[in-house]
């Protein structure tokens, strides 16, 4: 890693930073050195960080970039189920979203709506703690355990939230998140949120953390129960209908088609996967610790991305899916991952952990990476690529198999450590050979992995000819 880069880790991401460069630290954290290079245009003093972070050095870094985008006038407009949104970031129904002083504050800095909190009819009491976590390097999240419930908030008190959000914020898209326990509660609890105004109403039919029986992920993982609970919810409201799914199954589009039976006019995925994030080696209890007992809980996180990815793709793959609204998440914290995402189909984007991590400031990076990504790549709107990287995924029969990409090693960026080889060695085909500290490719053994290009620490190895076989 290069030392630009450990010395923007090394932040802190200060609230208020006292250096007054942490928007430009915060692009490049979240994958975004143009934004970095476009916002220096707007800020001309920075002072020492008081933690030891080199910000002159950072901004020196970041004002060589050459490639500068100046200009990101492109329209990133979208709507769900035909509700327009000025852009595609809504917060996903969590912590996040469980108040009206935070969505207020969220709606003010730019996110285009919300799915409040699941409200529900049932009696609510959380647990203390209710949160663990996997750690990077550093200190930052990888994935993310939780058992929490729902909304802690009367139904009465939900519903003025609602009615509030909607009299402030006529243009902010408020979808109202419902579960119930049988049909009745279901048809009761859609009519009241249409009644509060919310512009929407999606069903979770996916929480991991219910005690009750036939509720949550209970639901989404029973085709019959999704068919029933959807057609009791359209009873009840003529808004659109987005049905949120379950990860903790084989094949989400079994239950996600009774949904579209039922009447529902798009699905949001994924929720998060029942995990143990691990065991406190002291108390010898798998966390959280709750008085010395836990559960399985819900992980989210930059970990489970590439799970959300495979079942938008699923979705978005299946004809019979064509025409409902796709609203993704899992694991988004950048747009690059925002950006992926679109590519396999979905028209909007859910957020949560990175939020519950980094805040609600997060979207002026995801908005201004993805007008970025969109200018580079000469779209001017979101339609333009939407599903695009869908039609590139095949049957695993259907992949060229009579051709060798070669690596290629830049000995310009080697740095002789070896790493190549001792993979390849012990982990793949003993096909390079390392004299005087270099890597030397043995072409007659080489199948083309590129298990030695992954697990390169500075990026020395790329790809070269390829050799067809006969």
């Amino acid at each position: 890693m290069d030392d630009i880069k450990m010395e923007v880790h090394k932040c802190m991401l200060c609230h208020d930073a006292p250096c007054k460069a942490e928007r430009i630290i915060r692009a490049l954290r979240f994958d975004n050195k143009l934004g970095a290079r476009y916002l220096l245009d707007f800020n001309e003093h920075f002072e020492d960080c008081p933690y030891g972070i080199d910000v002159e050095k950072i901004v020196s870094e970041v004002s060589k970039e050459d490639n500068l985008i100046s200009d990101t006038s492109v329209d990133i407009t979208a709507n769900i189920c035909g509700i327009k949104l000025e852009n595609p970031f809504l917060l996903s129904s969590s912590v996040v979203s469980s108040s009206y002083d935070m969505c207020a504050r969220a709606f003010d800095m730019g996110w285009a709506g919300c799915v409040f909190k699941t409200i529900c009819l049932m009696e609510i009491n959380e647990s203390s703690p209710r949160f663990s976590s996997l750690r990077d390097w550093d200190n930052s999240f990888l994935g993310f355990k939780n058992i929490e419930q729902l909304s802690e908030h009367s139904l009465e008190e939900n519903l003025e939230i609602f009615r509030k959000l909607k009299e402030k914020y006529p243009s902010k898209v408020l979808i109202a998140s419902i579960m119930g326990r049988n049909e009745d509660e279901w048809e009761f609890l859609a009519s009241k949120v249409t009644e509060a105004g919310c512009d929407a109403i999606e069903l979770n039919f996916s929480c991991p953390n219910m005690e009750y029986k036939d509720t949550g992920v209970d639901v989404g993982q029973d085709p019959d129960l999704v068919l029933k609970y959807t057609k009791a919810a359209r009873r009840g409201s003529k808004l659109p209908i987005i049905a949120k799914m379950t990860p903790n199954i084989t094949d989400m589009c079994i239950p996600a088609r009774a949904s579209k039976d039922g009447g529902a006019d798009g699905i949001a995925a994924i929720n998060t996967i029942k995990s143990i994030t691990g065991v406190d080696l002291d108390s010898l209890v798998p966390e959280p610790n709750v008085s010395f007992k836990s559960a399985l809980g819900g992980y989210s996180g930059r970990a489970v991305k590439p799970i959300g990815l495979r079942f938008i793709s699923d979705l978005a793959s299946d004809s019979s899916f064509n025409g409902l609204h796709l609203s993704a998440m899992g694991g988004v914290y950048t747009w690059r991952d925002a950006a992926e995402y679109l590519l396999l189909g979905a028209s909007s984007i859910q957020v949560t952990t990175a939020v519950m991590e980094y805040g609600y400031r997060i979207i002026d990076d995801l908005i201004l990476g993805l007008k970025i990504f969109m200018k580079q790549k000469n779209y001017n709107s979101l339609n333009d690529f939407i599903g695009y990287s869908k039609l590139s995924l095949v049957q695993l029969d259907e992949l060229d198999r009579k051709t060798i990409l070669y690596p290629k090693f830049n000995y310009d960026k080697c740095v002789g450590c070896g790493r190549c080889f001792i993979s390849c060695m012990d982990g793949g085909h003993q096909a390079i050979k390392f004299e005087n500290r270099k890597p030397i490719l043995d072409g007659s053994r080489c199948v083309g992995c590129h298990l030695c290009k992954l697990v390169c620490p500075n990026e020395a190895i790329g790809c070269a000819v390829k050799r067809i076989i006969k």
